[in-house]
Order: structure tokens, then C-alpha cells, then sequence
């Protein structure tokens, strides 16, 4: 049964072109912007509250990779939280990017994505260990598993195509 605030809030943030999505399951809820088939009617004379911005290729692929890496995680582990360390994190990606003959300048650019995606909230940094980030939840609504498996095929094509 739906509570009223939620009744409520769904209500007030359709008025504005939003959606909004409770995962009570995961722990967490965000606001969508409504699409033509949402809304029922054009919403292209609507104005986006939030603008979209296109991410780089490492960024995308960073995310793709922590979510393909989150699923085998819940699929092998009982713990909710999945934790990897920088070193993790930057090796992930490395194999998927150009080799470079200068390792820490690579390595500085991978920290900078991991920033990014950071920035972005699906990573966070432990409060103990600044070497040590946490792969949030929120992830697997932003990487639904039909996207991952897209953006795996496209992801790999490029990669053979950088070697």
C-alpha cells in the first residue's frame, strides 16, 4: 500500500515533468525527468531542471565496469556494500584504455575519472582510507542491466579497435 507522502510527492513532482523513484529494497529513491511516454503528452516544451551532459568514454566506461563488477559482487557475496581500493579501481580501467609509456601520467588521468564519477555520487570515498571508495547502490538504476549489456558489446568493439 502506498503511503500518502508518497501519494503526495509523486503528485507534486509530476506538475514539474518528474518522476518520482523509491527503491526501498536498495535503500534509496531520485527524481527522473519525465519522457513523452511518461507524461502522456509532448514534454519537449518543458524545461529540463537539470541539464544532460554527455560523459567522456572513460567515465562511461568506468561506470559500466563498477556496475558489471557490483552484479558479480551480489551474485557471489552475502555483504550489500561492495568496497574496492584505487588500486582496484585504476587497474579496472586500464586495461580497456591505450597503453601509455608513461604509467603515472595514465594512472593520474584514471584518478581523475574516478574523481568524476565520484563527483557524480556513485562512488564515495571512505572516511578511514582515502585510497578506499565504496561502489554506491544507485548505480544499478543509472546501469540497468539492459544498458550494461549494450554498453558491454559497444565497450569491448571499441577496445579492439584502440589495439
Amino acid at each position: 500500500m502506498k503511503s500518502p507522502k508518497k501519494v503526495a510527492a509523486r503528485d507534486y513532482l509530476r506538475v514539474l515533468a518528474l518522476n518520482l523513484v523509491i527503491d526501498e529494497a536498495e535503500g534509496y529513491a531520485y527524481v527522473r525527468q519525465m519522457d513523452d511516454a511518461d507524461a502522456g503528452e509532448s514534454v519537449d516544451d518543458q524545461p529540463r531542471l537539470v541539464p544532460r551532459r554527455p560523459l567522456s568514454y572513460p567515465v562511461s566506461l568506468l561506470l559500466v565496469l563498477l556496475r558489471k563488477r557490483l552484479a558479480q559482487h551480489d551474485a557471489s557475496a552475502g555483504d550489500t556494500r561492495l568496497v574496492l581500493t584505487l588500486d582496484q579501481i585504476v587497474e579496472l580501467l586500464r586495461t580497456f584504455l591505450p597503453a601509455s609509456t608513461n604509467d603515472a601520467r595514465l594512472t593520474d588521468k584514471i584518478e581523475q575519472h574516478i574523481a568524476r564519477v565520484a563527483e557524480l555520487g556513485f562512488l564515495a570515498r571512505l572516511k578511514d582510507d582515502e585510497n578506499t571508495f565504496e561502489v554506491r547502490r544507485i548505480l544499478r538504476a543509472f546501469v540497468d542491466a539492459d544498458r550494461l549489456a549494450a554498453w558491454e558489446e559497444i565497450y569491448r568493439e571499441h577496445a579492439e579497435r584502440i589495439e
